[in-house]
């Protein structure tokens, strides 16, 4: 079947699209900080389009309508090129600043749950203290229970690496010597997947780990199915 300039231009113009699906997708979130991120992604693209759109008005409007007084002050100029940006700008700023402030891991939640997590290369150690029994241990799969806030203590006894899943939340850098805190939820039982996002060394592509989310009747079960930490 032959297409036309108009399909050949629309099917180039959607190609970029592919990459927005997929485990890694950031458009497709499974839990409230992906979510919220997602949503500011949207609004900081929406914003972008409107001055973008204001750009361009302001440009075509200076070829259009050409003066005929050059030194006659051009207050529309100040005010499309500073005063309309900087509305659009500031409540984006305002936005993002609420949404990141949303993403922190503040102690007020009842219910956290902690897990450790080590990043070295090349490889991600998990560990659950408070399980029963002792603590439990995985290694390239971490599992969390749905619906509930869990903070995750991530560093690093070698270099920096990036721990990111891109479905439930943004990235947090593993650190030696330093612990940083994360905090996400999934909303429903699934799996996910979990990547470094800071090249590490020879062995970075492959420093991948899976993710599990349990219903809470599943969850401690199968951490009474995990080797006890041996430390």
């Amino acid at each position: 079947m032959q297409r036309g300039p108009a399909g050949c231009i629309v099917a180039a113009a959607t190609m970029p699209l592919a990459g927005c699906g997929g485990p890694l997708s950031t458009l497709d979130p499974a839990g409230p900080s992906a979510a919220a991120i997602a949503q500011l992604w949207w609004l900081m693209l929406a914003g972008a389009v409107v001055l973008f759109g204001l750009v361009m008005v302001l440009l075509l409007w200076a070829f259009v309508r050409r003066s005929a007084a050059p030194d006659r002050p051009k207050l529309w100029l100040a005010g499309g090129g500073l005063v309309l940006p900087v509305l659009v700008l500031m409540p984006l700023l305002g936005f993002g600043l609420l949404t990141g402030e949303r993403l922190l891991a503040h102690p007020r939640a009842a219910e956290v749950t902690r897990i450790e997590v080590e990043a070295r290369q090349w490889q991600w150690t998990f560990r659950y203290p408070a399980t029963a029994g002792g603590t439990r241990v995985s290694v390239n799969e971490l599992h969390l229970p749905v619906g509930r806030p869990v903070d995750l203590h991530v560093t690093s006894p070698d270099v920096i690496h990036g721990f990111w899943i891109p479905r439930l939340g943004g990235k947090i850098d593993a650190i030696p010597g330093h612990i940083n805190v994360i905090r996400l939820s999934a909303d429903r039982p699934g799996s996910y997947h979990g990547v470094c996002a800071e090249f590490c060394g020879g062995g970075h592509t492959a420093m991948d780990f899976r993710v599990t989310a349990h219903a809470d009747d599943n969850y401690e079960g199968r951490l009474a199915e995990l080797p006890r930490d041996r430390r």
